[in-house]
């Protein structure tokens, strides 16, 4: 399906349930962007969760968060259960200008909803000439190694570089072995997990995604995975004085009950250090080097695959069978004329 029609399709539900039209474009823009880099788990498949949320009110329809805390390169932001695109757009540009002028921007953001795929903004700091760094807590779903209670998220971090050619630097990563999301699209889809992903309730190892999705993710490498984890939950709720720990309830639970998490964004301005194309030139130099090397199964660097998808596109998504049903459904349900092929 052409991306415009997508970003057309969704844009309509989202302003029919209720978001200014201008912020609905943005979501579309936002959704529809997640499968365009090959990232199923944070794009069109989340729509008739986030949509139904909009329409219970567990998602307020705000389009601007509240500036709480403002110094010279910080500050604290309310998103006041906004969607955390749209907050995480507004954060991560303020502390790009704020790392302008004084080399670095820090921005926390409490009270957002589910914020989407990381390297959404830390591409916005990469294409400024910055170092972009995101982050953001979610609900506990992994234990400490050997552990049989869930403690904290798999909480996600993305950080990019900007490069003067070749496949963008964007480290894109959850904690666990998988992504909660990903598990979701196994689920749906009927896929046995690989072995390592997670266990279930009592703590044996499961390939079944449902088992795993009622048991608890596994840190991706262990206890590092774990004490990262622990680190950005506690970064993103004490900095910003929001939700962490327990306080993060489950995204896919009641869907009428808020869904609220904290933010950290991060942007460094190169300029303030090097001249910035001597130092995109030397990152793209080493990166060409790593994609060069000598190995088994040639070597990707972080970003290349969705920068690969990017730029074979075509202009087009695919939408799997099952997922057109289910929002053409939604789409019928609000009202809507438009449909997605199915």
């Amino acid at each position: 399906m052409p991306v415009a029609a997508a970003e057309e399709f969704l844009a309509d539900l989202f302003e029919r349930a209720g978001l200014p039209s201008l912020a609905s474009g943005q979501m579309a823009c936002a959704l529809v962007d997640a499968d365009v880099a090959g990232l199923p788990s944070h794009g069109l498949s989340q729509a008739d969760m986030y949509i139904r949320r909009l329409r219970l009110g567990s998602v307020s329809s705000v389009v601007k968060p509240i500036v709480v805390e403002s110094r010279a390169a910080m500050a604290v932001l309310d998103a006041q259960g906004m969607f955390g695109h749209l907050a995480g757009d507004a954060a991560m540009q303020m502390a790009i200008e704020r790392g302008k002028e004084t080399g670095v921007g820090v921005v926390a953001v409490r009270n957002s909803f589910h914020f989407g795929a990381a390297a959404r903004y830390t591409r916005q700091a990469s294409a400024r000439d910055c170092i972009g760094i995101a982050m953001c807590n979610t609900k506990p779903m992994m234990p400490a190694p050997g552990g049989l209670e869930k403690l904290v998220g798999n909480n996600p971090l993305s950080i990019a570089l900007p490069v003067s050619d070749g496949p963008e630097f964007v480290l894109d990563m959850a904690l666990s072995e998988a992504a909660l999301g990903k598990i979701r699209v196994y689920e749906r889809e009927g896929k046995p997990l690989p072995p390592t992903w997670a266990v279930d309730r009592n703590g044996e190892p499961t390939t079944d995604a449902k088992a795993a999705i009622d048991g608890m993710l596994l840190p991706s490498g262990g206890a590092k995975g774990f004490g990262l984890s622990l680190a950005i939950n506690l970064m993103c709720s004490l900095l910003s004085q929001g939700p962490g720990g327990d306080e993060v309830v489950p995204l896919y639970g009641d869907l009428s009950k808020p869904f609220l998490c904290s933010l950290l964004f991060l942007a460094i301005d190169i300029e303030h250090f090097r001249p910035a194309e001597d130092f995109r030139n030397e990152a793209s130099a080493e990166l060409a080097k790593v994609r060069a090397s000598r190995a088994q199964v040639p070597p990707r660097t972080p970003g290349e695959r969705s920068w690969t998808k990017r730029q074979g596109d075509g202009g087009r998504i695919d939408i799997p069978r099952a997922l057109s049903a289910t929002l053409n459904a939604l789409a019928e349900e609000m009202g809507s004329p438009k449909r997605l092929p199915s």
